[in-house]
């Protein structure tokens, strides 16, 4: 992009005044306007900065073991001497070499067009709508008679993660499986009135959230992904299905309701964000913002009570949906322990409609937004995690036994316990340049984000590591036990995912615009800026490519926002030559290996989108933009596979001032269409050809 391009695209206004580049309404509906409420996190327990004394070298972490993954280019190492040779801009021709495989298409333009923009040489098909049958017997979409019965049978709303799997046995059939977030009731129903909302309104949205999962059939030529209404494998997962809790806290009294007084069996998902598929097939779904949904926090006695509320963002009075006017679980005062049952991460198995999903409290209540699953040689799994929520908290998850291989019967039902059995840990982060982070976003004088790390334990089993919590309290409030242990305050992380090529850690950490605001932790190496309105990406290598490790190295592979902004990074790659990339959310891998990132909420004031990231040799850090989504809408998913690229996209035409009267968005069924709608999107290369190749 030339510099007249860059001034046109700092001309187009913003999205919102709201914080970063979300509407007021997405804020208000996703997240119950987190932004505009204190931070959960009031520890006093150190950042980076006060822990600089003890840092260690990068010369020293990687006398300690820290080793580059075969097949990582030398740049992909941990630690900046990778950077040497390349500094200062004298680079070598190698460095102007060629692009990777994956990434060989013309990068997408910003823009604020109400359409899905895809490059040159490649077409979109709309996968799935909301509100598209997808078992029998229920009614086509119809937005002016909606029914709790039809939303029930039909694809959710506002989808977000996705996962497409092969589906053995069946030729060119596939298995989706979508997550639907929140629901918006002004931008679903006519007349909605929020004050007021009636029981059927309520139950929609009940119905509206949860997971889809939908059978697709492929077709050879095209490409294109059909659903099969009625498949056996289709299912809806709501808000008022049966989950199973599972692993150390089940049966915890912190964990009992008056309709479930063994704290076994809990009712709905909810605010289902990003997830993981695991090794053996099933798929993670994280529970996020699930606090908006409950009432009444504020009015809670109990000084203990209502502190553990407050560290998981629960305050106020009536909820923004009001689902506690028809149903008591809702109401925190008759049902003090029903939030407890939220903030898990879900197990599902989309090939056995028979088995009850689970809620794997081993792996702690927070606000997940997804699980990055890997198994290593030896068997034994690992599941890394981010709390999205400002200064809050990296996590992971190692399994107590091995993953058995093969597709047998008893294999799969070890494999579906694994997670039950494990340790649980919280990340502290170092950085290697002691003074001279400023909060600027200047580069230290090694030329690199980096330094190491610590994964401090929380608890295994029955056995809690932090002083003053019993492993059960460990399990229900983890926010407090990372608190505890000193864990280091980071800036939204979000989905944290393994490169299945090089066994390397990629996290997003969205923003955090209060960062070194007054009473605030300051900028440190892991989160080099203050008041971070555009985010970074951060990668992270365990010790000896241990997934037990309790030591790691890390950098930043991304500082993001305008290349012309001085503050931002693309490890080292010629900032001229890269997309401008604004509000990292979701991330995932291509068959080559390269790191593909969503945005949310892109505060450079055009639409979010997709982007494919170089992440080895000359090459690393090129970053191009593949797609963006129509006005308003965030990119969420998303599966990038050989021949096909998939991206929910959520919340189209979502813009303060819209609603059902009003929409803001004619997409995805334009002019003759009746509301927005949040839908999957498959692309592919023309004549079905391999994706950037």
């Amino acid at each position: 992009m030339n510099r007249r391009d860059a001034a046109q695209r700092r001309k187009l206004p913003l999205l919102s005044d709201h914080i970063g580049g979300r509407s007021q309404l997405t804020c208000l509906y996703r997240c119950g306007d987190a932004c505009s409420h204190p931070v959960p996190n009031t520890s006093d327990n150190p950042y980076m900065g006060d822990l600089i004394a003890s840092a260690v070298s990068r010369r020293s972490v990687f006398k300690a073991g820290v080793v580059v993954t075969a097949g990582a280019g030398a740049a992909g190492a941990l630690g900046s001497a990778a950077y040497a040779s390349e500094s200062d801009g004298a680079q070598s021709s190698a460095f102007w070499g060629s692009v990777p495989r994956g990434l060989r298409f013309d990068a997408v333009e910003p823009n604020r067009d109400d359409a899905v923009t895809v490059p040159d040489g490649y077409e979109q098909q709309i996968v799935i709508r909301w509100g598209d049958p997808i078992l029998d017997g229920v009614n086509e979409f119809d937005p002016t008679a909606q029914t709790p019965e039809d939303a029930a049978g039909q694809f959710g709303y506002n989808c977000d993660f996705l996962a497409l799997l092969d589906l053995p046995g069946e030729r060119r059939s596939k298995v989706l499986v979508a997550n639907h977030e929140y629901t918006s009731e002004s931008m679903m129903h006519y007349g909605y009135d929020s004050a007021a909302p009636t029981r059927e309104q309520v139950e929609i949205g009940w119905a509206s959230h949860g997971l889809s999962v939908v059978v697709l059939k492929e077709d050879k030529n095209s490409g294109d992904l059909t659903p099969v209404v009625g498949h056996e494998l289709n299912r809806r997962v709501t808000a008022t299905s049966e989950f199973v809790l599972s692993g150390p806290a089940a049966g915890s009294d912190l964990l009992k309701t008056t309709a479930d007084a063994e704290g076994a069996l809990a009712l709905g998902t909810l605010n289902n964000c990003a997830g993981g598929v695991t090794p053996w097939g099933t798929i993670l779904s994280g529970e996020e913002n699930f606090n908006q949904y409950f009432a009444n926090a504020g009015q809670v006695a109990d000084a203990t009570a209502k502190a553990r509320l407050a560290r998981y963002g629960l305050s106020g009075n009536a909820s923004e949906r009001k689902w506690e006017q028809y149903d008591p679980r809702f109401d925190v005062l008759q049902e003090p322990n029903e939030p407890n049952r939220f903030g898990w991460i879900v197990e599902l198995d989309p090939y056995d409609p028979d088995w009850t999903p689970r809620k794997r409290t081993a792996l702690g209540r927070f606000k997940h937004e997804g699980a990055g699953p890997r198994v290593d040689r030896q068997g034994r799994v690992v599941v890394y995690m981010g709390d999205d929520e400002r200064f809050d908290y990296m996590y992971k998850f190692v399994s107590k036994h091995r993953m058995k291989s093969g597709s047998s019967r008893s294999a799969r039902e070890h494999n579906r316990k694994l997670l039950d059995e494990g340790t649980l840990y919280v990340a502290k982060f170092t950085g290697d340049s002691p003074g001279e982070i400023d909060g600027t976003g200047a580069l230290p004088d090694d030329g690199a984000f980096d330094g190491s790390g610590e994964w401090i334990k929380l608890a295994s089993g029955d056995e809690s590591f932090v002083d003053g919590m019993t492993a059960e309290e460990v399990y229900v409030f983890t926010r407090l036990a990372g608190d505890k242990v000193g864990a280091t305050k980071m800036d939204r992380p979000e989905d944290v995912e393994v490169n299945p090529k090089s066994g390397k850690v990629y996290a997003a950490l969205t923003n955090n615009t209060q960062r070194g605001t007054s009473g605030r932790a300051a900028a440190d190496e892991a989160n080099p800026r203050n008041s971070n309105k555009h985010g970074h990406v951060l990668e992270l290598e365990e010790r000896h490519g241990d997934v037990a490790a309790v030591t790691f190295g890390w950098r930043l592979l991304l500082v993001c926002g305008d290349p012309e902004d001085p503050s931002t990074y693309f490890s080292g790659y010629p900032k001229e030559k890269v997309s401008p990339i604004s509000c990292p959310d979701n991330v995932a891998f291509d068959p080559q290996g390269n790191l593909w990132i969503s945005t949310d909420g892109n505060a450079l004031g055009t639409n979010d989108g997709l982007f494919g990231v170089s992440l080895t040799g000359s090459t690393r850090g090129l970053t191009k933009q593949f797609l963006t989504v129509p006005l308003g809408a965030e990119t969420c998913g998303p599966v990038v596979q050989d021949r096909h690229i998939l991206v929910a996209v959520q919340h189209p035409g979502e813009v303060d001032g819209a609603s059902a009267e009003t929409p803001a968005s004619q997409w995805p069924d334009g002019p003759n269409g009746v509301l927005p709608r949040p839908s999957v999107v498959n692309v592919v290369k023309d004549r079905f050809g391999s994706i950037g190749c």
